[in-house]
């Protein structure tokens, strides 16, 4: 062979007068995405699904994503693992399936959809089948190989982890104002002393519209002198086993035995210390 017939297969294309095409770059292709949003009666489901599935499609489309499947979980805590959300549990599901129509998927914001160490627990599985994960907060892809990734993915689950820690702390703090500063009952049985009033409309408009109305808490003076009883007893250094003996020698009645519509999974068997003690740390 001639030395200048480096490439025998290019000078048979040119012979036969072939052009090779130059390999067609499609982009991403196509894509399925995840969403969530936390509870119906504080974000609009629409509104959330609107605006997370809208981020996502600014993010792939300019790189030639098309999406083509859409999964939304509605009431899904993050700290939930996705085996256990409705949505999530059905896109796992579909990895399996060959026929799926996508081979990448994206989300609106890694710290909506990832808790803890739940990214690290999923992307294998996603990497099994060769489905890709585009994260907008990696700016791309996500690159197993990739140190960076995996540490800035470990710091958004403990970034979403703390975050949900705030807001439950939010939450409790507006309850507990709630109950102090307006004497509202959150809901459940009515502390002991206590008894359960109708308060009026809702203070919230949708929920007043839907037919929610005010729970006050009121006391119930017979009840609550008991209540005032054991505080002034366990301030005079009395313990909670003996406060609950003269509670029982005196003939007064236990919670249980006051209010057996409340209490129908307890015995109406007399004072206990753990009851006692119950009354003494409950905050109400």
């Amino acid at each position: 062979m001639p030395a200048e017939i480096s490439d025998p297969w290019s000078k048979l294309d040119e012979i036969l007068g072939l052009e090779v095409a130059e390999p067609v770059d499609e982009g991403i292709g196509a894509l399925a995405v995840y969403g969530r949003c936390s509870t119906e009666d504080n974000q609009d489901p629409e509104t959330s699904r609107g605006w997370q599935f809208g981020n996502a499609r600014k993010f792939v489309e300019p790189l030639g994503g098309r999406i083509v499947a859409e999964y939304f979980d509605i009431g899904q805590s993050r700290s939930v693992p996705w085996d256990r959300r409705t949505e999530a549990s059905q896109l796992l599901a579909q990895l399996k399936n060959p026929r799926r129509g996508w081979d990448a998927l994206v989300v609106s914001e890694g710290t909506r959809c990832w808790f803890g160490n739940q990214f690290s627990l999923i992307a294998p599985r996603f990497a099994a089948y060769g489905v890709d994960l585009w994260v907008p907060e990696l700016g791309g892809k996500f690159d197993p190989r990739n140190p960076s990734h995996k540490m800035l993915m470990s710091v958004l689950g403990g970034m979403s982890e703390s975050e949900r820690q705030h807001v439950q702390a939010r939450v409790r703090a507006a309850m507990d104002a709630q109950v102090v500063n307006e004497g509202r009952h959150q809901g459940g049985r009515a502390p002991f002393g206590y008894v359960v009033v109708d308060g009026g409309p809702h203070p919230n408009p949708r929920k007043a519209a839907e037919g929610f109305r005010l729970r006050l808490l009121a006391l119930d003076e017979s009840a609550a002198e008991v209540v005032r009883r054991i505080f002034a007893e366990y301030l005079a250094g009395n313990g909670d086993r003996a406060i609950a003996n003269g509670l029982n020698r005196d003939g007064i009645p236990c919670p249980s035995a006051r209010r057996p519509d409340q209490n129908r999974h307890r015995l109406a068997d007399g004072w206990q210390g753990s009851t006692v003690r119950s009354i003494l740390e409950n905050p109400r």
